[in-house]
């Protein structure tokens, strides 16, 4: 029990808890994506609607809005967004998850923002045709962004940016 404590205070640790603290701090990461999208969202460009369940459960305000104009502002706000997320994402997986080093500093960070731009591109690109086009919910079209970038980032950070 205590090994398996050891591997979670430090780098040192096998393939199975790599991936259980790159899920915590993945989770670190989208609850702050989270809570900026919301803000974002919500009081500053806004772009929720009264049928979205933020609005209902967390009692955000809403907009009328047509789908195309709402699109554009969940893009928007997902962008805003990312570069919040993406930096707590970099420091946990940097200080916690992986081991920086295969590439130089700067080059490290600049491969794992290109990563996550592509991730969170491809997923914010779903999301714009979800309501764009089936005028879906932006937290349903939010939530695909999400499960985009979780999809794409694992792989891409284990195996080309960090040693491992």
């Amino acid at each position: 029990m205590k090994d398996l404590i050891d591997q979670f205070k430090g780098k040192e640790h096998g393939p199975l808890v790599q991936f259980i603290k790159y899920g915590i701090a993945g989770g670190a990461a989208t609850a702050v994506d989270v809570i900026i999208f919301y803000i974002m969202a919500g009081f500053v460009f806004r772009a929720l609607t009264p049928d979205d369940w933020a609005v209902r459960y967390l009692n955000l305000p809403a907009v009328e809005l047509g789908n195309a104009v709402r699109a554009n502002l969940v893009v928007v706000d997902s962008f805003i967004a990312f570069l919040f997320s993406n930096l707590v994402a970099y420091v946990t997986n940097v200080k916690w998850v992986f081991e920086s080093g295969r590439h130089k500093r700067h080059v490290e960070l600049a491969m794992f923002y290109a990563v996550s731009g592509t991730s969170i591109a491809v997923g914010v690109g779903i999301a714009y045709v979800l309501i764009r086009w089936f005028g879906l919910t932006s937290t349903v079209a939010f939530a695909t962004k999400v499960i985009a970038a979780v999809m794409i980032n694992y792989v891409m950070r284990k195996f080309v940016i960090f040693k491992g």
